[in-house]
């Protein structure tokens, strides 16, 4: 086996549980990592093209020196895949080639392979095992962890999906060298969420070190996805189906994935991107309605800057709209859709602070929708 060096968390769901590994040379010694969790030595790697270049034949490679059999499917880049025909097409590639219950699906690639993959593994077959390498930094702290699968529609982002945990996750910091700095950047955003929700001594930390996580320093990426993991880890402990505490991780997610709609999942706008302006915006009418001080929502706001995080809306208008205006109306309805809508009413991550972040379902509509007027002409 190769030299590696990993840390070790465990996501605790009882019978269900599963390890994260982050470190590097993961995916170099997969087969060894992942062989005790196989029912039987057949794997379906999916993964997007992007990946694929990089990484597929060290996997396949891996997996081929300890006797597992694979065969991939190679999908288009970019968050258009997450969808119903791309959906067809991994359980047709996995029905085709006479998948069965033993058989165990890799999800190789960033959240939008993450989430297909492991959509088509909830449902094919009625329910098939299925492993995470996840390749970026955003899919490594977020979306890997937790057991949310699912693709888009028409209607709004991850509407249609099932929770379905995986049997580990191999988060292999080495990958990111060869992640584009717009995606790294993207997945930084998700990092810093952590922090803003719950643990400032975190956000404190990567207002030291954030610069050197984005510029490709393996000890600090290492710290910052172990620490964005182990809090996930804890949250999805308590709350695996979001009935209440995992709701935090929403935080901006609720403004974010209106611009997402907005912006036709056509790679104009990434998830982290508009999660960035997302957050911003709830520290905003936060501060407005008087339950966050203006001091801390600047100081969010100036560490984004340093960073080179989106700010404003005018991003998705100027790279998504080709300069058009975001129109409000539409902003609120994609925000009805929202998954987080309970008996009609939309239950917004408010904050009262860096690292206070809380839920409420009592903003009054009206007033986010002044608030985005206000918002979209910035």
């Amino acid at each position: 086996m190769n030299k590696e060096t990993f840390e070790r968390l465990t996501v605790d769901l009882g019978d269900r549980s599963y390890d994260i590994l982050v470190g590097e040379n993961l995916v170099a010694n997969a087969g060894k990592l992942v062989q005790p969790f196989l029912k039987q030595k057949r794997t379906f790697i999916i993964t997007d093209e992007n990946v694929a270049k990089h990484h597929l034949a060290t996997l396949e490679n891996a997996l081929s020196s300890e006797g597992i059999a694979s065969k991939s499917l190679t999908l288009p880049y970019g968050e258009q895949t997450k969808s119903f025909s791309q959906l067809e097409k991994v359980i047709d590639f996995l029905l085709e080639n006479k998948i069965d219950r033993k058989a165990t699906i890799i999800a190789f690639g960033g959240g939008v392979i993450g989430d297909l993959a492991g959509f088509a593994a909830a449902v094919v077959m009625r329910g098939v095992d299925f492993i995470q390498i996840p390749t970026t930094l955003l899919s490594q702290v977020d979306s890997s962890v937790g057991g949310k699968t699912g693709i888009n529609t028409s209607r709004g982002k991850n509407l249609v999906g099932s929770f379905h945990q995986p049997r580990i996750v191999l988060a292999d910091i080495g990958l990111l060298q060869t992640l584009p700095h717009r995606e790294l950047l993207a997945g930084y955003a998700e990092v810093v969420k952590y922090g803003l929700i719950n643990d400032p001594a975190f956000f404190a930390w990567l207002e030291e070190n954030g610069e050197r996580v984005i510029n490709g320093d393996l000890r600090a990426q290492t710290q910052a996805v172990v620490t964005s993991c182990k809090a996930k880890a804890d949250i999805v402990a308590l709350d695996e189906r979001e009935s209440g505490a995992r709701g935090l991780l929403n935080l901006g997610h609720t403004f974010g994935h209106a611009l997402e709609a907005e912006a036709k999942y056509n790679g104009s706008l990434l998830h982290g991107e508009a999660i960035s302006i997302g957050m911003l915006m709830a520290h905003d009418i936060s501060v407005e309605l008087g339950f966050c001080a203006s001091e801390d929502a600047q100081t969010v706001r100036s560490h984004f800057h340093k960073i080179g995080l989106p700010l404003e809306t005018s991003f998705v208008s100027s790279n998504a709209l080709g300069g058009k205006r975001l129109e409000v109306s539409r902003l609120m309805d994609h925000m009805s859709r929202d998954k987080k809508v309970n008996d009609g009413r939309l239950t917004f991550v408010m904050t009262k602070g860096i690292g206070q972040a809380y839920l409420d379902n009592a903003v009054d509509m009206t007033t986010v929708a002044e608030f985005l007027e206000r918002a979209v002409t910035k």
